[in-house]
């Protein structure tokens, strides 16, 4: 059956849970029709909450939202699950100024109307998902990043890097055949000695190393 009177939102009210904290959640009441509404807010667990306001009018096509606060819960139920509820009474009234006690006592001809509302605990600070999208996104751009940050080499680099050790294996060519020609020469009391001549070739292939090095 269909209320005529007031619209209750949501039908299922999501309690932030946090344990030995406080929390609240809100109830949205709306009046359909063109007289005034009064209302009253009951709960199966008055100890554990607190409505505020408990109870009031709605003006003809009007809204009125309604806190309820949660005590701090000291223990976590199994799975989260809630067994609490509310009840929302309503009933159109004319000329009255408060709210009394009989108000909402069921006769017949008067009109009650009352809506269920069920608590539902969620997470007081649940995680945040992070999309799949940004994750790509940031990827992509750290790829970007280590490209820009990778040293290029230029073709006129490796052109003279190229040519220098070309010029040096010719060079150690040369000095190879002067050496094996003063082997074969005998050599004389005032020539240098053959372990000299060995001295100076090690040398000259250090030196042209460092030159190698440096020049790369």
């Amino acid at each position: 059956m269909s209320n005529t009177l007031l619209r209750v939102s949501p039908s299922d009210l999501k309690m932030p849970f946090e344990l030995k904290k406080q929390n609240s959640a809100c109830l949205e009441l709306f009046n359909k029709t063109d007289q005034r509404v009064a209302f009253k807010v009951k709960t199966t667990s008055p100890k554990k909450y607190a409505v505020r306001p408990a109870n009031g009018f709605v003006p003809p096509m009007g809204s009125l939202g309604i806190t309820i606060v949660m005590q701090a819960p000291k223990e976590i139920p199994p799975d989260y699950h809630c067994k609490d509820k509310f009840l929302v009474q309503s009933t159109p009234v004319e000329g009255t100024k408060d709210i009394a006690d009989d108000m909402f006592s069921k006769a017949p001809g008067k009109l009650i109307e009352e809506v269920k509302v069920r608590v539902i605990y969620v997470p007081a600070n649940p995680p945040s998902p992070v999309p799949e999208e940004a994750e790509e996104e940031d990827s992509s751009d750290s790829d970007v990043d280590s490209e820009v940050e990778r040293p290029s080499t230029s073709k006129s680099d490796i052109c003279l890097v190229s040519n220098t050790i070309k010029s040096y294996t010719e060079e150690n060519k040369k000095i190879q055949k002067e050496l094996d020609l003063l082997r074969k020469t005998k050599p004389s009391p005032e020539g240098f000695s053959s372990t000299f001549v060995l001295l100076i070739f090690s040398f000259c292939i250090l030196l042209g190393y460092y030159l190698l090095g440096c020049r790369a």
